[in-house]
């Protein structure tokens, strides 16, 4: 602690004797001084108290009101440049941190960097890429950043819960992502459940648990493709899980095969008045409600006379009966393609 305290006592007796101010380069010495300590990893309490301690010593004997005055006016800016140094230092070391930790995010989220470096810079930020990890990405009408007040309420939530474990929280892309170890599902889930009790929430998606650095990519991505698929689905859950949407990626493994049965299976309804987007608005309600007319008819706020006019009207347009097994198979594989496709607003 010494170290840091040098000069102090000579510049304060001959201030205590001469009444001069300290000086610039004196003042300049104490900021470096103060942030070499604070690089050190000193604490500023600490070193304040040194500071009053040295005063105490060197305070002359019989100081008159005079000099005593000029003498605790120059421990008032000695004291306040060391302190200006070390606050200096300490918003280096944060913005050094806060940078490092975005480029390994960066580099984690895309898969760039060596593996094996990636692995090293993980254990800093509280990962271990040899085992497996999950990821959940939240995604609402505002972008989350990482000084937003949600932010941190979700962050502190986590670590009060979860102070032991080895959970990652960032933003990326106006999102807020969440990665934890592949065997604490109820880390997610919490998560989630943070994330969805805040103003203004949005869906959540959870990806599936993958192994390696290259597997947090994967969930990572997956956890996107479904959050994706929920919008273009237009699914009501406000948490869905890859693994329950496992289905839909594979219908969309060949998008030319998917457009041609949906072109052909639901085609002829663009000659409806109105064109093809209420009866197929009207075959999801049918699908969605277990091919039950009645609930069907509640959803669409249609009688069930009006809606077995509108399944009749699509079985002439399409030659395909919806209350056929077999037909009803083929429509409704077409339904869930025109959705994951964008049609009819978008051609295909």
């Amino acid at each position: 602690m010494a170290g840091y305290l040098g000069g102090y006592a000579r510049m304060l007796a001959e201030v205590s004797h001469t009444g001069r101010r300290p000086t610039r380069t004196e003042l300049d010495e104490r900021r470096a001084l103060g942030e070499r300590a604070a690089e050190a990893g000193h604490s500023l309490r600490a070193l304040v108290r040194g500071h009053l301690a040295a005063t105490r010593t060197a305070w002359p004997d019989g100081t008159p009101a005079r000099s005593a005055g000029w003498t605790l006016a120059a421990v008032e800016q000695a004291v306040d440049a060391f302190a200006e140094g070390y606050e200096r230092a300490q918003r280096l070391a944060v913005r050094q941190e806060e940078a490092a930790r975005r480029e390994f995010i960066d580099d984690l989220l895309y898969g760039r960097s060596d593996l094996g470096r990636l692995a090293e810079r993980a254990e800093r930020f509280g990962l271990v890429l040899s085992h497996a990890h999950a990821v959940a990405v939240a995604e609402g009408p505002e972008a989350y950043v990482d000084t937003a007040p949600v932010t941190r309420q979700v962050e502190s939530a986590l670590l009060t819960r979860f102070s032991e474990r080895r959970v990652l929280l960032t933003t990326k892309n106006g999102r807020l992502i969440c990665i934890a170890p592949g065997d604490q599902e109820e880390v997610l889930h919490c998560f989630a459940e943070q994330v969805r009790a805040t103003p203004d929430c949005g869906r959540v998606a959870l990806g599936r648990p993958r192994q390696g650095a290259g597997g947090v990519v994967q969930s990572y991505e997956e956890a996107l493709s479904t959050l994706e698929l929920a919008e273009l689905l237009r699914l009501p859950e406000p948490v869905v899980r890859a693994a329950d949407l496992l289905v839909y990626p594979v219908l969309l493994r060949d998008r030319q095969a998917m457009a041609d049965l949906v072109l052909s299976a639901l085609g002829p309804l663009r000659e409806a008045r109105g064109g093809a987007e209420p009866l197929l608005g009207t075959l999801e309600a049918y699908f969605d409600s277990g091919c039950r007319g009645a609930e069907a008819a509640r959803r669409l706020a249609l009688s069930v006379r009006a809606l077995t006019y509108r399944l009749e009207r699509i079985h002439q347009l399409t030659g395909n009966n919806p209350a056929d097994p077999v037909h009803r198979y083929t429509l409704q594989t077409a339904v869930i393609g025109a959705r994951l496709l964008g049609w009819p607003a978008r051609e295909l």
